[in-house]
């Protein structure tokens, strides 16, 4: 790859992943990494990308209010994403 588009990427990923981590503690049974991975992708995709080249970049063009609406649609993903993946794994094991 050019190294001139190296440095770009989504900074919801990086945001997500953390959140994932930090919410797998309120989810004691879930600690598979697969499960993990799929409530990342689901939270992914629940938000729009921002695509950025660093990460300061995004804070600093962003107002206060934007990033406190930013981080609650995070945990809003996050928290949906896992109450999802759960529901389809229970669904699977009916079967």
């Amino acid at each position: 790859m050019n190294t001139m588009f190296e440095t770009i990427h989504n900074h919801q990923e990086r945001a997500v992943l953390d959140a994932v981590i930090a919410a797998a503690a309120d989810y004691k049974h879930v600690k598979e990494e697969e499960f993990l991975a799929d409530v990342a992708c689901v939270a992914l995709n629940r938000l729009p990308p921002r695509y950025i080249r660093h990460d300061v970049d995004y804070a600093f063009y962003l107002t206060e209010r934007e990033q406190a609406q930013n981080e609650a649609a995070i945990i809003e993903a996050v928290t949906f994403a896992f109450e999802f993946v759960q529901a389809k794994v229970a669904m699977r094991a009916r079967r």
